[in-house]
């Protein structure tokens, strides 16, 4: 009766396979009459253009729809068959399959109408939007997974499904660089491989239980194999989160990749890889059975080197997605950090930056978008004086900056306040007073390469001024409504909610406090 809940599932996966299908064939024909691959990526006619838009809308809205309906319509298990005699593909709808798949649909379909018009210039429309559709019922399985080994099957999907986004324009930048995501990604999922081997064998089950389901007295006499086998997974689930030393993908393939699909990879994949540290941990291994650990420690050490990385990278980088970019790798190990505390305040410090990092550096990776589509730059010097063309986009990435920055009331200064609040209160040592310094250090870098681009799109001064008038781009105008109006949602979700946390804080909370 609870199969229902495969629909948000189901309804996107056909539907991406269906555009796939349709535009291979759309290939062959082309092709086979002398037209060429550039034929078939530009030459969709208004109309039809119009019939995909129309399509790919209608099937996100209504999966977006059933799948938040779904978590929230209270908890629900539904297998859907065995892979051997006690291993099965099973879902489970709980509290952090909720908070996932929400801001998973609120990011994903945003971001979909932002790229019926920046596709165009993309080409090959039919097929991204095939591909954009399949990934997003993936994640809503990978979110609603209920054991190990389903989360697993669908982070494996995750990985194979997203990588043709990343080569999409067929470049040979495209293509390296989606081999080095496949690479990276497949390296780090063989890791997590290898810890489950060993989990299977010493927990009573795979099934995600608040606590853990690791067996004492099976485990008593392997200490030492299960703390390789978790440390194991956690660096290679890291991949996926951009955790050193397996981050180096986030920087090849965002630069090359469209600006829709580096929105959803630097806000929404890379949770892939915190969602499965997350259950790894908190509902396999149990928290206890690391803390105090060198497992716990080198994850802290790991986590704090990305943060600091990460941050330097980004300030030192002058093309802009690639800044983005490296600031992700930094921003989502301040999440990784707050989940190796092992306490209920840096965990809820985790889970509200997992929402808020989603939110915020898609509204930035959409205006450097914009910037791409409307005026070709690429690189931050390129930037000065666009505020005077785009005052509304540029006004969108300025919020957006200030939450990721960490300047109240925006909505990262909570999460950032609590991940502190979360290793000051744990008995850690000395990351105790580390983690909140190089937090710190880390947001004043934060500052440092991303509010110098609003200085001067607004007040370029006087040289950059005359320059830009001259350039001739002084008719540069703001995006499209399909463009601006996804963008100005995200930037305003970024300020209010940090205004008004205590819903979201209390539900994280509550779900925080059940499972610790």
């Amino acid at each position: 009766m609870n199969g229902w809940i495969l629909l948000p599932v189901i309804l996107p996966v056909l539907s991406g396979i269906f555009l796939l299908l349709t535009s291979f064939r759309e290939h062959l024909g082309k092709t086979g009459s002398g037209s060429g691959l550039s034929a078939v990526g530009n030459g969709m006619d208004e109309p039809e253009r119009h019939r995909l838009h129309l399509l790919t809308c209608t099937v996100l809205v209504i999966s977006a729809i059933l799948a938040v309906t779904a978590a929230f319509s209270g908890e629900k298990s539904v297998t859907l068959f065995y892979l051997m005699k006690d291993i099965p593909i099973y879902f489970h709808i709980d509290g952090i399959s909720r908070i996932f798949v929400t801001f998973t649909s609120l990011v994903w379909v945003a971001v979909g109408i932002y790229a019926f018009v920046y596709m165009k210039h993309e080409g090959e429309e039919k097929r991204f939007f095939g591909f954009y559709l399949l990934v997003y019922g993936v994640l809503v399985a990978l979110d609603f997974a209920g054991n190990l080994v389903t989360l697993y099957f669908f982070y494996e999907l995750m990985t194979l499904t997203s990588a043709p986004m990343v080569l999409h324009n067929g470049s040979r930048e495209a293509i390296m660089a989606a081999l080095k995501y496949l690479f990276y990604s497949l390296c780090g999922a063989y890791m997590g491989l290898f810890g489950m081997f060993f989990l299977y064998r010493y927990c009573d089950t795979l099934t995600f239980m608040p606590g853990g389901t690791l067996n004492p007295a099976l485990a008593q006499d392997h200490r030492t194999i299960l703390l390789i086998a978790v440390f194991a997974m956690l660096v290679g689930f890291g991949a996926k989160a951009g955790m050193l030393p397996l981050h180096a993908w986030l920087p090849a393939a965002h630069p090359v990749a469209p600006s829709p699909a580096s929105a959803v990879f630097s806000g929404i994949v890379v949770k892939g890889g915190v969602l499965a540290a997350l259950r790894t941990v908190y509902y396999v291994v149990g928290p206890d059975f690391i803390r105090g650990t060198w497992v716990q420690t080198t994850w802290m050490v790991l986590a704090l080197i990305t943060v600091f990385m990460g941050s330097m990278l980004a300030y030192r980088e002058p093309v802009f997605k690639k800044r983005l970019a490296y600031s992700t790798v930094s921003q989502i190990s301040y999440i990784l950090f707050g989940l190796s505390l092992l306490t209920p305040t840096g965990m809820t410090g985790a889970l509200l930056h997992t929402v808020f990092h989603a939110i915020i550096k898609s509204t930035l990776f959409l205006t450097a978008g914009v910037f791409i589509f409307e005026c070709g730059k690429t690189r931050v010097e390129e930037l000065h004086g666009i505020g005077k063309r785009m005052p509304k986009t540029l006004w969108c990435y300025t919020f957006a900056s200030l939450a990721l920055v960490g300047i109240p009331p925006a909505s990262g200064f909570v999460s950032k306040w609590y991940l502190a609040q979360g290793a000051l209160g744990a008995d850690v040592g000395v990351f105790g007073w580390l983690g909140p310094a190089v937090l710190l250090i880390s947001a004043l870098l934060t500052a440092g390469y991303l509010l110098p681009v609003t200085m001067k799109g607004f007040f370029p001064g006087k040289e950059a001024g005359d320059a830009e008038v001259h350039s001739g781009t002084e008719a540069v105008k703001e995006p499209s409504a399909k463009m601006l109006v996804p963008l100005a949602v995200l930037a305003a979700l970024s300020v209010i909610l940090g205004i008004l946390p205590n819903p979201l804080i209390n539900y994280i909370s509550q779900l925080v406090s059940g499972l610790m």
